[in-house]
């Protein structure tokens, strides 16, 4: 019963419900039948009944909307009739003739019992769209055009289509920033409307856009987070599917639901049912390309430490070879040149022994002879001297004296070239000591051997010969890598 505050008739808010109540029970007391689009059937197993979303729409707008329950025992009587007559079951997106009484509760609200649905009824107007949109797209030929784009390699540049307060949008987000392989994306938002009458237009426009800067994307991604079904019915848009066929960039999808496939999705390049499996699709070609070349990596890893090692193995065995060959060369042509030194040494001391005793036996024999010759002399003049005249004798003592001088001043003459030559033997002697093969290794210069012979000539030697060079103090293994003449031969 109302009560009265300040003068005024106030009724409850039951009081009003089970007005409503009774009045709606008394002006509907009969069953009657609807025509309406079931856009959602809302079927829950655990109890078995069904709470369908029904809509009128009209030029593509809703213009009716009101939620009605199937119970049970009707849902499993109806859906056996759709699958005898239709072989189909009953689902959404269909457009139903249902018997129906109007049921209201003060708590749940205005709802439709729907009793019975004639299974004979054409499908709704929402499926009606997506059939004939894909038949012309079909006819005309580019149904599967953005299916056979090739997509890249690594599809890493993203541009998104999509609302930035979506959660499928911010979802998608996170799993591709966030992915524990540490990846790398650039993606940029192209707003858009997602769902309503304005939709279609909001991402054709989009799509335009992005058309105009395809070069800087490798896919575009369509992203809706959730959502009843209703607002789906933009996407089997005849304009918006043709676009998406006749994009030049490959489309994926992630609309955000697991029913009821839009004609955008079946003909966009690859559709996931939520943006975050679309995330991990493109993350999956990530690991496509990376598990081969973290194999091929592995695999160049252990051939070439296998390699290294067989190599190194190989290597020591030749410096092992080489060193075992050049010590043998190197005891051989050290102890030819010990030898090749000493015979010179030998014969070089020969010889100066045998000029030393030619010069002592010279200058004993020029000595006997001028002695001898004086002697002679002397005699004569002793024998001359008793039969010339006493002048004679002065002018003889005169003689004797100039002979005199003469021996004299042939003494020192043979002194002097006796000394002179000594001189001339000693720097001989010097010189050969100078040009002795140990004199001349002391002085800075080397001697150059190949196959146990000197080398004079460039000539005389090849790419890749084994040549051995004595020094003063040690000796050199060299091989050789060029040859060339003075420049001014």
């Amino acid at each position: 019963m109302p009560e009265e505050i300040n003068d005024k008739k106030v009724f409850s808010l039951l009081e009003v419900t089970q007005s409503v109540e009774r009045t709606l029970a008394d002006r509907y007391k009969s069953s009657f039948w609807v025509k309406a689009e079931m856009s959602k059937l809302n079927f829950y197993k655990h109890s078995g009944h069904c709470y369908p979303d029904l809509v009128e729409k009209k030029d593509g707008k809703v213009i009716a909307q009101i939620r009605a329950h199937l119970w049970r025992d009707d849902y499993f009587r109806v859906n056996s009739n759709f699958l005898r007559v239709l072989n189909e079951p009953l689902k959404d997106g269909i457009k139903i003739l249902f018997l129906a009484r109007v049921s209201y509760d003060p708590v749940y609200g205005l709802a439709l019992w729907i009793m019975d649905i004639d299974p004979g009824y054409t499908l709704g107007d929402l499926e009606k769209e997506k059939q004939e949109t894909i038949k012309r797209l079909q006819e005309e030929g580019i149904y599967n055009k953005n299916k056979s784009l090739k997509i890249a390699l690594l599809p890493q540049r993203i541009a998104i289509i999509s609302v930035e307060t979506s959660k499928g949008y911010a979802d998608f987000i996170k799993v591709i920033e966030t992915n524990s392989w540490n990846y790398k994306f650039f993606h940029h938002l192209f707003p858009s409307l997602l769902q309503g009458d304005n939709a279609v237009q909001s991402i054709i426009y989009q799509l335009s856009l992005i058309k105009k800067v395809r070069d800087h994307f490798d896919v575009v991604a369509i992203i809706r987070g959730g959502g009843g079904d209703v607002g789906l019915s933009c996407y089997n848009n005849y304009e918006l599917a043709k676009e998406i066929a006749l994009f030049p960039l490959p489309v994926i999808t992630g609309i955000g639901h697991a029913t009821n496939e839009t004609v955008s999705e079946m003909i966009s390049y690859m559709n996931a049912i939520t943006p975050t499996k679309l995330a991990e699709y493109l993350l999956q070609a990530f690991h496509n390309f990376s598990v081969p070349v973290h194999e091929a990596e592995r695999i160049i890893t252990d051939r070439a430490k296998r390699i290294l090692n067989e190599e190194n193995v190989r290597f020591q065995s030749e410096i092992k070879l080489f060193r075992s060959v050049t010590e043998n060369v190197l005891s051989m042509n050290r102890s030819k040149v010990r030898s090749l030194t000493n015979s010179l040494l030998q014969h070089v001391r020969f010889i100066i022994r045998t000029r030393e005793e030619s010069l002592k036996t010279a200058r004993l024999e020029i000595v006997k002879w001028t002695n001898m010759f004086i002697k002679d002399a002397g005699q004569d003049l002793k024998d001359f001297a008793l039969v010339i005249s006493k002048d004679a004798k002065a002018q003889l003592k005169r003689f004797i004296c100039i002979l005199f001088q003469f021996k004299d001043s042939l003494q020192l003459r043979s002194r002097f070239v006796f000394r002179e030559n000594l001189t001339k033997l000693n720097s001989i002697e010097k010189n050969i000591q100078n040009m002795s093969p140990e004199n001349v290794l002391k002085r800075g210069y080397s001697i150059t051997l190949l196959n146990s012979k000197p080398v004079r000539s460039y000539m005389q030697v090849g790419e890749g010969d084994i040549l051995n060079t004595t020094l003063y103090e040690g000796e050199i293994i060299s091989i050789v890598n060029l040859t060339k003449k003075n420049k001014n031969e």
